[in-house]
């Protein structure tokens, strides 16, 4: 990824970073994910795993996103049951995606 100063995106990139991927979960900054319009995204993916991915999202929902991503990682199909989910996940979620190749 290139620099990109001091832009939403990168403060929760390393927002992220600073509080450390909990087991399962590898944290990747990417360029963009095309939900402009959405404030900063992030997305759950995993093979095999329905692919989900999450806007409107700030460095102070860091703690969240990353005890949501732990129960992702926990669920074998990628599926959190809708209660464990925190409620940034509930409530900002802007895609959920079938696993690729797999019936749904």
């Amino acid at each position: 990824m290139q620099d990109c100063g001091d832009v939403p995106g990168a403060r929760l990139a390393t927002a992220l970073e600073a509080l450390g991927a909990p087991e399962g979960v590898a944290i990747a900054r990417v360029e963009c994910l095309s939900a402009c319009s959405q404030g900063c995204a992030v997305a759950l993916s995993a093979p095999g795993r329905w692919s989900y991915v999450y806007g409107r999202m700030t460095e102070a929902d860091a703690p969240d996103i990353l005890a949501g991503a732990a129960r992702y990682a926990a669920a074998p199909d990628g599926l959190v049951p809708w209660r464990d989910r925190p409620a940034i996940f509930r409530k900002q979620s802007l895609a959920r995606i079938p696993p690729i190749g797999e019936p749904t």
